[in-house]
């Protein structure tokens, strides 16, 4: 796709977006199952299911994806379209890689020690680019892609969130 194929794309989008601000408000679904036997879930991914379950530094043999590895493929899947879509609107060819490292001290989720925060405490978005652009314009492409990627503003600004039981 070319910057003139994805303007033509978007810009209904856009357009209905600017007058119907209400429509671009979508709430975005994930489903999974608890394992009956297991210690683990289940996730429909829409295109496959996806059983997660412990990671191995937490009990896990390593058959099943870890969620905090998902967390890092999200990222680096978000990430990676967010950069080819700028790449393709602002004319820029890029190929290369993207990825994504965190640093989980499983003390805290494993209840070991109570000051040890559950969760990643660092998280690295890597990218190795080819490109004949210029360093000026990859820099402006990465701050852009930071600026957009969903994944990672989500993670940079976390959002309110809440838990409830439904019966």
């Amino acid at each position: 796709m070319d910057a003139d194929a994805l303007r033509s794309l978007q810009a209904p989008i856009k357009d209905r977006y600017r007058s119907e601000p209400a429509s671009a408000l979508v709430t975005l679904h994930a489903r999974g199952a608890l394992d009956s036997e297991a210690i683990s879930c289940s996730v429909d991914t829409g295109r496959a299911m996806v059983e997660a379950g412990l990671h191995p530094a937490s009990g896990g043999d390593g058959a099943a994806a870890c969620s905090g590895d998902m967390l890092l493929q999200a990222l680096v899947a978000c990430a990676g379209v967010t950069l080819r879509s700028v790449a393709t609107a602002r004319g820029i060819d890029v190929e290369g890689t993207v990825r994504a490292e965190g640093d989980l001290d499983f003390r805290g989720t494993m209840g070991v020690d109570r000051e040890v925060p559950v969760g990643f405490c660092a998280i690295r978005l890597v990218f190795e680019l080819e490109s004949d652009a210029s360093e000026q314009d990859l820099a402006a492409l990465l701050q852009t892609t930071e600026r957009y990627c969903v994944v990672f503003q989500t993670l940079r600004t976390p959002p309110s969130i809440e838990t409830r039981r439904e019966p």
